[in-house]
């Protein structure tokens, strides 16, 4: 059994942070689900950019698109991703069918350039659900102030939502509220939860990248500090997450109703400092009832060399007093978790930009 399997029988999922023709044409991703147990595929602007530039399965449609003046570059773009994401879906359903729609899902991103608009962030959401058409389809929404009002509309819409851009405890907490919320006007309105399902996607690496920063300001005593506290969050937000799932409220409501709780996705999985592991941010985040969502390069590498064992239930005491020693050095991690999302936000909304622009460009496809 490879690291991957073992994973999958501690309770954790793993799932893929890609998709391109490539993968579906060459059949690598029909080989991880098959081999590896890898149970959902997650995509997002950048990663869709990436494909459309590189991949050749693309160029023939996308010079086609190109010629018809009536398609916006936005048209020209999802006339691309979405065969994508329903040849994916279709890779999945026979998991999503025999888990009950615990797994086997693939995430969609709405545009970024909807961050801070609600109302707009509904309505794509639902209009990407329409044109996919596949049950094991999440609609994928950043945390932001506006997101979290959209993620709430979603799931009382009966959407499947992967919440993405947490990177502080304040963004797990608020997520978790938008989607009990959620959850609830759904089945006062008569919906049967259970199709429901939900992912809190915590983005890891790049929380560890900005505190190291300022502890390496710091210097001195801060220095032991570096690379704990991404994994010091994600155990205190796993901590959370099993005290909701067993307040008395929500166990009520799962009992009478079958809603399943929103549960955690580790994100920005892949160690971007070379002094440590590289595969830090899945060894030391293993616990059931979670997604670890990994790029090629880390799911290889874990695949490879990983050690799997339950992690990350341990040591919630040592994590909260890691958080409370970055704190009291004056690093105030909800401000640094609300400069990653704005940061997550640019960078998402540039790769959008330069897949428009992609798909406008009259020059030859890539």
């Amino acid at each position: 059994m490879n690291s991957l399997l073992r994973l999958h029988a501690l309770g954790q999922r793993v799932w893929l942070d890609n998709l391109s023709r490539t993968l579906l044409r060459e059949n690598s991703l029909r080989t991880l689900i098959t081999d590896d147990k890898v149970a959902g595929v997650t995509s997002n602007p950048s990663i869709f950019f990436k494909a459309i530039s590189e991949s050749p399965y693309y160029r023939e449609e996308l010079a086609t698109l190109r010629r018809d003046p009536s398609l916006s570059a936005e048209a020209r773009y999802e006339a691309l991703a979405i065969p994508d994401i329903r040849e994916a879906c279709d890779l999945l359903r026979p998991l999503h069918t025999a888990t009950g729609g615990d797994d086997g899902y693939v995430s969609l991103e709405v545009s970024p350039l909807l961050a801070h608009d609600a109302e707009g962030t509904v309505a794509a959401g639902l209009r990407l659900k329409a044109a996919v058409d596949r049950d094991n389809l999440m609609i994928k929404v950043p945390a932001t102030a506006a997101g979290l009002t959209a993620i709430e509309s979603l799931i009382a819409a009966g959407c499947p939502v992967n919440v993405t851009l947490m990177f502080s405890l304040k963004h797990v907490g608020e997520v978790a509220a938008a989607y009990d919320r959620g959850i609830r006007r759904f089945i006062a309105g008569g919906g049967n939860p259970r199709p429901v399902k939900s992912v809190a996607s915590v983005f890891l690496s790049r929380i560890d990248t900005l505190v190291d920063g300022k502890l390496d300001a710091l210097g001195g005593d801060a220095l032991a500090l570096r690379g704990k506290t991404a994994v010091a969050l994600a155990r205190l937000a796993y901590r959370h997450f099993q005290q909701r799932v067993q307040d008395a409220g929500f166990k009520a409501l799962a009992a009478a109703s079958g809603a399943r709780p929103q549960i955690l996705l580790w994100a920005s999985t892949g160690t971007k400092n070379p002094a440590y592991s590289d595969v830090l941010y899945v060894e030391s985040v293993i616990g059931p009832d979670t997604v670890n969502t990994l790029p090629d390069a880390t799911l290889a590498a874990f695949r490879d060399h990983g050690k799997a064992e339950a992690t990350l239930a341990q040591d919630t005491d040592a994590a909260a007093r890691h958080i409370a020693a970055i704190e009291a050095l004056g690093i105030d991690l909800t401000a640094a978790g609300e400069q990653l999302q704005a940061e997550g936000l640019r960078q998402f909304e540039d790769a959008y930009a330069k897949l428009l622009q992609m798909t406008a460009d009259q020059s030859p496809a890539p």
